[in-house]
């Protein structure tokens, strides 16, 4: 009897487990609530800035990019070289009517330069209604004969042409120059080139090449310029340049120090020049001595040496 357990409360402990059952599910309850409200405010604000862009979107089309105000009425075009402005024009994709602000400048100067003959392009907006696009044509100072084989066995020389960097210009069509009866111009021709390595539009990295051309720039600026005329430029050995002159004179520069040996050239010119001669050949590559052959003035053809270079004139069209 005095061991007898006293009977528990068992209603008591019921009401403690509801209780805590209870409160579990009420803050599952709440923090189901904020993950919806959570949730609910994402979408909302995601919606509101979706809306908010479209209607911009829809906006600045409205107001810009589809506004007549702002089509295109004058192309303003320039150009220093030769090319023709409506061959320009076409090249460049640019139509008169296109909205002024949703066309991509970038893509108009792309398209333009990678045409071989230009060099660079500006595009500008002129606000409200002129497009203006500048042009820098490549300016040739050398001839290249690439030999093309005709399937009646008979082969032509195509001239291709490069200019102060090497970069190369493939034969313009004459529809493409601002006058289809303007030739092109006669150039000093670089022979001993690799065919395989004239890619229009890209530059010639050939040591012996770049000493080609550097040379004729030389010439430019020379004492001998405006005596006689270089024809042909031989590159094909290493080291040195053969020049053939307008009068049939042959003369041998080494690819150093072109200045110096151009001087060295004048003072053995006006040397020949009081004794009645007339150089038949002259090696300058040699520094220690100077060989030479002399003959007889009156026995060469006259020189008919290449007027200097008018300056460019833009040609602009609206």
């Amino acid at each position: 009897m005095f061991f007898k357990r006293k009977p528990k409360n068992r209603r008591l402990g019921r009401e403690y487990v509801l209780d805590v059952k209870l409160r579990s599910s009420q803050v599952r309850a709440a923090r189901m609530r904020l993950i919806s409200l959570g949730a609910a405010a994402l979408f909302g604000t995601v919606f509101g800035l979706y809306l908010v862009w479209r209607i911009g979107e829809w906006t600045l089309n409205r107001l810009v990019y589809e506004n007549k105000a702002f089509a295109i009425q004058v192309i303003d075009l320039q150009t220093d070289g030769v090319l023709a402005i409506e061959e320009l024009r076409r090249w460049s994709g640019v139509r008169t009517g296109e909205n002024l602000l949703a066309l991509d400048l970038g893509r108009v100067k792309r398209d333009l330069e990678l045409i071989p003959m230009i060099q660079s392009v500006s595009v500008e907006r002129i606000l409200p209604r002129t497009l203006r696009i500048g042009v820098t044509e490549r300016e040739p100072i050398a001839q290249v004969n690439v030999p093309r084989p005709h399937p009646g066995g008979t082969i032509d020389l195509v001239p291709y042409q490069l200019d102060t960097e090497g970069y190369v210009i493939p034969p313009l069509d004459p529809h493409a120059r601002a006058s289809s009866n303007q030739s092109p111009e006669e150039l000093p021709v670089i022979s001993g080139v690799d065919p395989n390595k004239l890619q229009a539009g890209r530059r010639v990295d050939g040591p012996q090449i770049q000493a080609a051309l550097k040379l004729i720039l030389a010439f430019d600026h020379s004492p001998m310029a405006g005596l006689v005329d270089l024809k042909r430029i031989e590159a094909s050995v290493p080291e040195v340049l053969l020049v053939t002159t307008d009068q049939g004179s042959e003369i041998t520069f080494g690819v150093m120090d072109i200045d110096q040996q151009m001087r060295r050239w004048r003072e053995i010119h006006d040397t020949g020049q009081k004794m009645g001669k007339a150089l038949s050949f002259l090696d300058l590559a040699v520094s220690n001595n100077i060989p030479a052959r002399w003959l007889e003035a009156s026995a060469l053809p006259p020189s008919t040496p290449k007027l200097a270079k008018p300056l460019r004139n833009k040609k602009k069209h609206v």
